[in-house]
């Protein structure tokens, strides 16, 4: 995975006035921590990092007080309405140190014939991997699946250099049957008039 490079500021200001006046430079406050040290507070160019946090668990390269960091997003808080990035936490990482970080599942391939939905029971996997080389994501093939058909978390492929950190038995993805969907009544009123006026 590339690494990203950003710029940022060690912040001395806190409060939610301080956060908005960042917000309306087009800077995003956070915090970085992690291998025991002290939490640093940051602002992070907006545009950049909202670029950057398209890419899932990204890898960021930071300069704090002169000194290289490389980081991955933790959690990342976002405006209801906007999307605009409103916080983010940032884990400092090393190269060759393995971390626990959730990977998006994809589906691929067609279900076996019937009105069969794919449901996902799980939208990501927790996987363990090197920080420099953390999967984005896992494709899973469901081709010929049918209803009462799951897929459980071992079952799935990793990408090479991932290991499986969550349930291994935790279904990930089922296939259900259809419901019939009940009538509304404006339709069973209509049936029932079409009736009479058959009868």
């Amino acid at each position: 995975m590339a690494e990203i490079k950003l710029a940022t500021e060690v912040r001395t200001e806190f409060g939610k006035g301080a956060a908005r006046r960042i917000r309306r430079a087009n800077q995003v406050p956070g915090v970085v921590y992690g291998h025991g040290a002290e939490p640093v507070h940051v602002t992070l160019p907006g545009h950049e990092l909202l670029l950057a946090l398209r890419t899932a668990n990204v890898l960021i390269g930071l300069k704090i007080d002169g000194k290289d960091a490389l980081v991955i997003p933790k959690a990342v808080q976002r405006h209801p309405l906007k999307g605009t990035i409103e916080h983010v936490d940032l884990l400092t990482v090393k190269r060759g140190e393995k971390v626990q970080v959730e990977i998006a599942v994809h589906a691929e391939g067609d279900l076996a014939p019937g009105a069969n939905l794919l449901e996902f029971v799980q939208n990501t996997l927790l996987v363990e991997a090197e920080a420099t080389h953390i999967p984005e994501s896992v494709t899973v093939s469901v081709a010929g699946l049918d209803a009462g058909d799951s897929i459980v978390a071992k079952d799935i492929e990793l990408p090479k250099g991932a290991t499986l950190a969550g349930d291994e038995d935790a279904i990930v993805i089922q296939v259900v049957a259809a419901q019939a969907e009940e009538p509304t009544e404006d339709e069973a009123a209509e049936a029932a008039e079409t009736e009479g006026a058959e009868a």
